[in-house]
């Protein structure tokens, strides 16, 4: 299991996802889920994209990041266009002992400004209902609920909720 604080005086740097980061960003997931009671982590059957996180994100447009301390992953996030000027937000997630030191923010301004410089206008994105923490964090960051749900019908028998924001065009376009 990896360990945050094996670097404990190193910066947290955000770099590309590489598809060998698949099993660390799966190991975050579990982590992250674990707190919330009836939410299962199933590595290969619901997460198989985690094998090649990188190349499926970029095969569809968009990019995956990773979040290093040292030679740990303790934060991840992906990006990828969803319609016309619209990019949907996947995969946030940051290691628990890492919270609150504006990682998360980091993250979501890199892929931001990653959707932007393609053209992206609006950012959407899906939250299982029991995020709470997150739903919060997406509010302070300007995200709207408009009060839509879907379910997924997974083990987790999660239910989402849907948030978006508009970006802001890239300076000189």
């Amino acid at each position: 299991m990896p360990d945050a604080d094996a670097f404990p005086d190193a910066p947290v740097e955000i770099r590309v996802a590489l598809d060998g980061d698949g099993e660390a960003i799966g190991w975050l997931t579990a982590r992250c889920w674990a707190d919330y009671p009836g939410c299962y982590y199933d590595r290969h059957g619901e997460l198989g994209d985690l094998d090649r996180i990188a190349t499926i994100y970029d095969e569809m447009g968009g990019r995956a990041f990773a979040a290093m301390r040292g030679a740990r992953l303790v934060g991840s996030i992906a990006v990828a266009p969803a319609a016309a000027v619209e990019w949907e937000l996947t995969k946030l997630y940051v290691d628990p002992r890492l919270r609150r030191i504006g990682l998360a923010r980091r993250l979501l301004t890199a892929a931001e400004e990653f959707a932007v410089i393609r053209g992206g206008r609006r950012m959407i994105l899906w939250t299982d209902t029991r995020f709470e923490g997150a739903h919060r964090f997406y509010e302070r960051q300007g995200y709207v609920a408009d009060g839509r749900t879907r379910a997924l019908r997974d083990l987790s028998n999660s239910v989402e909720y849907f948030y978006a924001r508009a970006l802001a065009p890239a300076a000189g376009g």
